[in-house]
């Protein structure tokens, strides 16, 4: 599957995602950018989904929630 991942105010990344068991999750997807499901929410057409949900959207927005500094 082919999920386009916009990371806000950060890059956006172009994935082929697959999982070892069959449809890959949200949790898969940020996985595969590096962020953990604990700083980040996941958007699909602005709502949430959670990170055990399949994904069923080729594009995918991700907001951080704690940025240090």
């Amino acid at each position: 599957m082919h999920v386009t991942v916009d990371v806000k105010g950060e890059d956006t990344h172009e994935l082929d995602l697959e999982a070892d068991d069959g449809t890959p999750t949200y949790a898969d997807l940020l996985d595969e950018v590096d962020l953990s499901p604990h700083e980040v929410s996941v958007l699909v057409d602005g709502t949430p989904v959670p990170e055990d949900q399949p994904v069923e959207s080729d594009h995918v927005t991700v907001l951080r929630l704690i940025k240090g500094g």
